[in-house]
């Protein structure tokens, strides 16, 4: 759909067993909700009740909410000035924007969530997925910078399945192939435009071709491009920070289509899987068996060179590309569209929204403003300090023989059986959010398990129920987020904290009863190892009399078993499954800030050390102090991932006071100009020189598949200050699986030969036991629900 200020609102729909295109035209009046109305009081007899047929007209909404006058007029416009006009006048400065005033005055809605909100309608409420009709297209450029590069093929998927190539050979024919694309979309007709990194690099640099070119670019299903601000942040980001790696950018929205980026998909299914090797396209696409055997393969920055010179080949890569793209879409598709099912806002939006105030924010507004319930505006508190989750490391080391058993959506669940929601919440809107998400999440959990491993229902419902894990789990992170939304609740949260304290410690008291070794524990679950002389049923019915000890409402399942695990921090972690793969969870051992060289080593030392092998640990680390004293790896290898968070005035105004790497390397390049939110990766040259690497290829995210653009990689890092950091940092995340003195030999200096040394062959690593279990002296069963 597609709403104007204007108060006009376009629909299109797909309606009978043909699925026609429909498209409908509705009005709807653009409303606010106000906390008083002094600030129209000077429209005099034009402000009415509603249904009087006024300019402007407003509803009181019942209750102790703050936000309780919804007010609403023929046009946006029309409302927004008068109340600009009135809130000026009470301040005694002029006033350009709504946002110029206070949260707690009003509340102001994008013009399709006013009309969903008012209408009561979602988005594809008897669709399924597969009905909608999905166009995916991908740029292949002779480089990375649009004002100096151009496109020069573009591969298109169309929704039917169809793959059309569009080529221009040399620059003068580049206007003619952006127009070839605008037809194609038109002839298609998709509801949906996607492709991995659409808002990252496609759409920027399709849109700033097309204006050098004079090419008016029509992508929607009227006229027009536009742009809006980005989600205040994507699942990741709103919940850990900058967990999803990705800038907060501008987005381009089109009439009449949705524009969706499989990457913000991608980004929110690791968050809560964390079982990816990288975000691009063909990583995540071999990850996911949507890559085909015999798929073509060109490093990026050569893709141009090779198209001059054998231009089937790339047609071939292209086709895989936008193939592998709309696959990916299909696989992890399932997620934001069930969304969109729910929450009144448009798809697009959701794909990328914030799972509390994207997601779950709308969803109590539609509720109380549909109930005619006036909103509270963003709670402040009182003061009370928020408790945190219960999170404890047992052991640390290596242990053997491991299961998971994991508490699926413990706060959640807490809050459903307890019936703990925000005081402020008198229609237990969150609450009622909370059940449903919550049986959604385990409807799709148990259809994930049933599927096929690998197959693309798998995937999809295993998408659907991390996003809704992401949404649900951001219910208890709403009630603490005091001050940011409007029913939070410190009281609430802490009473959630509380149980949850009392549950985990039931479970893991009530595991150690049985004879295991307690690993890790934390609101997802506990992490343990077994005696050797249990088998998986053991494994099993140990898991299945803890879940019947715990409160009702509140499941514990067997979630996995593993060969061996090696404990480092809290969710800092490595799994070794029965099958070989190795699994590495947190910071430690995952970041795109670490250096690719380091994270390969440890993949290959802590595969050693989980199989019992501390020479093989030795011999990982020898091999990569010398490739890189010998500089065989590449500068990419040792390169730093960096975000930008000063602008280059910001930085000038510290600079004296503190150099920093990535800062230093770009002005060292010659670029004196960047924006806040880039990436960029950085190493240390020569001399403690600050180096910027500069890369071309869509997957300069994936180790090995980015290369040095248009020079020959100079290999000028210093090489010790690598090796140094070899030892101190990443090898140091091996040090409490090993006794002191194995450790000092495994990561000795292999020039320098120690007088003492000792063969490793009979080295083994160690686990070390930090806290026991404390015991449980009420009866389990005595504070049920």
């Amino acid at each position: 759909m597609w709403a104007d200020p204007s108060g006009q609102a376009s629909v299109w729909r797909r309606c009978g067993p043909e699925l026609a295109l429909v498209r409908e035209q509705a009005r709807y009046r653009p409303w606010l909700l106000l906390a008083s109305l002094d600030d129209l009081r000077h429209l005099g007899a034009d402000l009415q009740p509603e249904g009087s047929g006024a300019r402007v007209t407003y509803r009181e909404l019942e209750g102790s909410g703050e936000l309780r006058f919804l007010v609403s007029a023929e046009s946006s416009r029309a409302l927004t000035s008068a109340v600009l006009t009135g809130a000026s006048r009470r301040s005694s400065r002029a006033l350009r924007s709504l946002r110029d005033l206070p949260d707690e005055e009003l509340l102001s809605l994008a013009p399709e969530e006013q009309y969903l909100i008012a209408s009561g309608r979602t988005y594809f409420r008897e669709l399924g997925y597969d009905d909608l009709r999905r166009l995916s297209f991908d740029l292949e450029t002779t480089g990375l910078e649009p004002e100096r590069d151009r496109i020069f093929l573009v591969a298109l998927r169309d929704p039917d399945g169809e793959t059309t190539l569009l080529e221009a050979p040399s620059a003068r024919d580049e206007a003619e192939l952006i127009r070839q694309l605008g037809r194609a979309i038109e002839l298609a007709d998709p509801d949906v435009i996607e492709n991995h990194n659409l808002h990252g690099f496609d759409l920027p640099f399709l849109a700033r071709r097309a204006r050098r070119l004079g090419v008016t670019l029509t992508l929607g299903r009227a006229p027009g491009l536009f742009t809006r601000p980005a989600a205040r942040g994507t699942a990741a980001e709103e919940l850990d920070g900058d967990g999803s790696g990705r800038p907060r950018r501008t987005r381009f929205t089109v009439i009449g289509r949705e524009l969706l980026d499989s990457m913000d998909a991608v980004l929110r299914y690791d968050f809560a899987a964390r079982s990816l090797p990288g975000h691009g396209l063909k990583a995540v696409a071999r990850h996911f068996g949507l890559a085909s055997a015999e798929r073509e393969q060109i490093v990026g920055a050569r893709v141009y060179d090779v198209y001059r010179t054998d231009p089937e080949r790339v047609r071939r890569y292209a086709t895989a590309d936008v193939h592998e793209a709309s696959a990916l879409g299909r696989v992890l598709g399932g997620a934001a569209f069930a969304l969109a099912r729910m929450a009144p806002r448009r798809y697009e939006r959701l794909a990328d929204a914030g799972p509390a105030t994207g997601v779950l924010d709308p969803m109590l507004v539609r509720a109380y403003v549909r109930s005619g319930a006036a909103l509270p505006a963003a709670a402040n508190g009182d003061g009370t300090p928020h408790q945190g989750a219960a999170l404890y490391l047992f052991a640390t080391g290596v242990a053997h023989r491991i299961v998971k058993a994991d508490v699926a959506s413990l706060y959640p669940s807490l809050m459903r059986a307890y019936r703990i929601g925000p005081e402020r919440d008198r229609l237990g809107a969150l609450l009622a959010l909370v059940e449903q998400l919550l049986g959604l999440r385990l409807e799709a959990k148990a259809r994930a398990r049933a599927a096929p491993q690998g197959s693309s229902e798998h995937y999809l419902d295993e998408a659907l129920s991390a996003a809704m894990k992401i949404v649900i789990n951001s219910a208890y992170g709403y009630l603490g987020a005091v001050g940011l939304t409007r029913f939070a609740d410190v009281h609430a949260a802490n009473e959630v904290t509380r149980r949850g304290r009392e549950v985990l410690d039931l479970l893991c008291s009530a595991l150690a009863a049985r004879g295991v070794t307690l690993l890790e524990a934390d609101t997802d679950g506990v992490y343990f190892a077994v005696p050797e002389s249990w088998d998986e049923a053991a494994e099993r019915r140990a898991v299945a009399e803890v879940a019947q000890l715990l409160p009702a409402g509140v499941q514990l399942e067997f979630d996995g078993r593993y060969a061996a695990m090696l404990s480092h921090e809290p969710k800092n972690y490595a799994l070794a499954s029965y099958q070989g793969g190795l699994l590495l969870r947190g910071v430690a051992f995952r970041s795109r800030r670490a250096e690719p060289f380091g994270e390969a080593f440890l993949r290959r030392a802590i595969e050693r050390l989980l199989a019992g092998d501390v020479t093989g640990v030795r011999e990982a680390y020898v091999e990569c102090a010398g490739a890189l004293r010998a500089r065989a790896l590449p500068c990419f290898e040792v390169s730093a991932e960096v975000r930008l968070t000063k602008t280059p005035e910001q930085y000038a105004a510290t600079r004296e006071q503190r150099r920093e790497l990535a800062y230093e390397a770009l002005l060292g390049s010659g670029r004196q100009s960047w924006s806040s939110g880039e990436r960029v990766r950085v190493y240390r040259a020569l001399g403690g020189r600050a180096a910027l690497l500069r890369l071309d290829g869509e997957d300069a995210d994936e180790p090995g598949s980015a290369t040095v653009a248009r020079a020959a990689d100079p290999r000028d890092y210093d090489a010790e200050y690598y090796v140094r950091l070899l030892r101190d940092t990443f090898a140091a995340r091996l040090a409490r699986a090993l006794e002191p003195e194995v450790f000092a030999e495994v990561f000795a200096d292999p020039r320098q030969l120690g007088l003492f040394t000792r063969s490793l062959a009979q080295a083994q690593p160690i686990l070390t036991r930090l806290r026991d279990a404390q015991p449980i002296s009420s009866p389990p069963a005595a504070d049920r629900p």
